[in-house]
């Protein structure tokens, strides 16, 4: 492993890790020598992954949406330096703004930016003691390109299973409330960044959809 890649000696938690994107990134961060928090709310699919990973890595079973299962987690781990917090979680349908709900709306904006700002203000004082021990902490905000652009539509087999608009809007309110996070947290050290990617199948799509 290249040293400048190398996390021996961090700590990072990523939220909503047993999904087919944070698998992945739960990995490539416990395979950098990270010590790594799994985060998801099904205690059998995660406690699989910790067992798949087989490094330095532990279940952190909680639902991000729920304050008093998020300030028990934080309270289980205090005083204890957090370098790396990846905000991965995400959960809502498919749809139009035809088909689409109230209900959808507010759901997607709770698990993108209400849950990320309450995952990061508990993280805080974690993310300070990393930076006083190792001179930097890192906030990672997962958008997507559909908090900047709009689907084709003409992509999908109807419009009610296209991506729907109140998860690009929401991932667009999580691009612009990190640059806020940016500008209030840059001057002691703690670096957050949005990723927008676009898409990213499973390999079951992969094999199932030749389009």
């Amino acid at each position: 492993m290249s040293e400048i890649f190398s996390l021996i000696n961090k700590t990072a938690l990523i939220t909503g890790s047993t999904g087919h994107l944070g698998q992945t990134m739960a990995i490539g961060l416990a395979e950098s020598g990270a010590k790594v928090y799994l985060n998801g709310v099904n205690k059998s699919k995660v406690n699989k992954l910790v067992k798949k990973i087989d490094l330095n890595v532990e279940s952190a079973i909680f639902d991000i949406t729920n304050p008093v299962e998020v300030d028990s987690f934080f309270n289980s781990i205090a005083n204890k330096p957090i370098d790396i917090l990846v905000n991965n979680a995400y959960l809502g349908n498919s749809g139009s703004i035809e088909s689409s709900t109230i209900e959808d709306y507010s759901s997607s904006y709770d698990i993108a930016v209400i849950a990320v700002h309450n995952m990061v203000q508990h993280a805080l004082p974690g993310l300070r003691l990393a930076v006083e021990k190792n001179g930097y902490a890192s906030v990672i905000n997962i958008a997507s390109m559909y908090g900047m652009v709009s689907p084709d539509l003409n992509i999908y087999s109807d419009k009610y299973s296209a991506n729907p608009p109140f998860y690009g809007s929401a991932k667009a309110a999580l691009i612009q409330w990190t640059k806020y996070a940016a500008c209030e947290f840059g001057s002691e050290g703690i670096r957050f960044n949005s990723i927008s990617p676009g898409p990213f199948p499973s390999r079951y799509v992969q094999k199932n959809n030749k389009n």
